[in-house]
């Protein structure tokens, strides 16, 4: 059996949630609390010496992390249904997609960022919440004009297949409407993920489901 370690508001933990359920792939779940810093106790770092969530072990033994990195391993191991396609050009578009989440916008609103802005430069909460508005104001606005303009997208953000960069959408949008982001302005994006989130294997994923959610 393989196991995932995950925590239920962690938004990385979420995508890999969502792609195991997509492929179908059971996993036993072996929760790590954030806040408590279950992520730094010696236990976890000789799992994942990053010290980071999710991480992913194989039943063969081999440990995987990075949650794009998982995920492409995930789409190589187990082709179907695929996440990322098989088009180069498509391939390449769904990656950018993916990563203007993963890479732009999800580093900058992490938890260990926003306790850094608190604890080492004394920001006020809402001041912590302005940071976060605005990357998030930031990414989805690149994002929602990448849609609009290569149109690629159809029910989901490539075509009508649930792929990578939907897996990576959803979880993001959640934490934007957990700290009371205005999405008024992404229409498209946003109409996508509320697509995407009623599917099961999103519903499954999902953190209010989590058996650790408290």
């Amino acid at each position: 059996m393989r196991t995932l370690y995950t925590f239920f508001r962690s938004s990385t933990s979420y995508r890999l949630r969502i792609a195991l359920a997509l492929k179908g792939l059971a996993y036993e779940a072996s929760y790590v609390s954030l806040p408590k810093m279950q992520h730094r106790e010696d236990d976890f770092l000789a799992v994942n010496p990053q010290g980071l969530l999710p991480a992913l072990v194989e039943p063969d033994g081999h440990v995987y992390t990075q949650s794009l990195a998982m995920i492409e391993y995930l789409d190589e191991a187990y082709p179907e249904p695929r996440f990322v396609p098989t088009d180069i050009w498509q391939r390449a578009y769904v990656r950018s997609l993916s990563q203007t989440i993963a890479c732009e916008m999800h580093p900058l609103n992490n938890t260990r960022v926003l306790k850094y802005l608190s604890s080492r430069w004394k920001l006020a909460e809402d001041d912590v919440n302005e940071w976060y508005a605005h990357w998030v104001s930031e990414g989805f606005r690149g994002f929602e004009a990448t849609l609009t303009q290569y149109k690629l997208h159809g029910q989901f953000c490539m075509g009508d297949a649930v792929g990578m960069a939907d897996i990576c959408l959803v979880p993001q949008v959640a934490n934007a409407r957990r700290f009371n982001c205005d999405l008024s302005a992404y229409p498209l994006t946003t109409a996508i993920a509320e697509r995407a989130e009623k599917l099961p294997a999103f519903i499954a994923a999902a953190p209010a489901t989590q058996a650790d959610a408290f």
